[in-house]
């Protein structure tokens, strides 16, 4: 019996962690990189609805800041990318972002 619900409790831990991973991939909206400005921190995206923001648009072209310069360094204009954005001080920030698959 003990057996049994050392079972069920790790299989509903594997569910939960499963259903976290796939809300976050969800939280995520797709982008194409259309320019790139290294001193300002800033990057011009092509994108598609960004839900968390409560941006339904589809088609939109914006400019972003992003949280960590370092992540225009891994996409180059024309990359299809996946990110997630949050409102911030300074404007609608980018706080992950990577290459689309």
């Amino acid at each position: 019996m003990r057996s049994n619900k050392i079972v069920a409790g790790a299989l509903a831990v594997s569910l939960a962690l499963s259903s976290a991973a796939a809300l976050a991939q969800a939280a995520m909206a797709n982008g194409e990189v259309k320019k790139i400005d290294e001193a300002a921190g800033k990057i011009t995206l092509k994108h598609g609805p960004i839900k968390n923001l409560d941006m339904d648009e589809d088609g939109m072209t914006m400019v972003f800041r992003v949280q960590d310069p370092a992540m225009l360094k891994q996409v180059k204009v024309g990359d299809k990318v996946q990110f997630e954005a949050e409102r911030a001080t300074a404007g609608i920030t980018i706080t992950k972002l990577q290459k689309g698959k």
